[in-house]
């Protein structure tokens, strides 16, 4: 196999699914059990709540329905709640309830874990050549 061909499978998601995998199992410590697509949801409204589901699909680069799905289930579990933008009667702002900030710390705590056991053994200055390569391929595909 040529070294492009395993850049390719790797930049495709060999890395982002083992990260995923391993994350949800690190998320298993928090009583409601959130899967990692939850807490890329959780992890923007704990920076900034009131954000719409536009914006949260933005953040977090998924589609709108996908973004729906996600916040039909963390409504569910009683992490967020929708409320009707006063400035636009169409959409929605998301806000964290009480007991979706009570998870904040230790939903931080497994993604720090994650990304520990994930860079183990990688170099400051690999890391940084890393995010060049992928910031440089993501400008070009944008």
């Amino acid at each position: 196999m040529e070294m492009t061909d395993e850049f390719f499978s790797f930049l495709s998601g060999k890395a982002t699914t083992a990260m995923s995998r391993r994350l949800q199992r690190n998320l298993k410590v928090i009583p409601c059990s959130l899967t990692s697509e939850q807490w890329s949801i959780m992890y923007h409204l704990w920076k900034e709540e009131g954000l719409t589901q536009q914006e949260l699909a933005d953040h977090t680069y998924r589609d709108k329905p996908s973004v729906t799905r996600l916040i039909n289930n963390l409504e569910k579990l009683g992490l967020v709640i929708r409320v009707n933008d006063k400035q636009d009667r169409r959409s929605n702002l998301i806000y964290l309830t009480k007991e979706g900030r009570k998870i904040r710390e230790k939903g931080m705590e497994q993604a720090h874990k994650t990304l520990r056991e994930a860079l183990e053994g990688v170099e400051g200055e690999h890391l940084t050549i890393a995010h060049q390569i992928l910031g440089r391929v993501y400008q070009n595909l944008k």
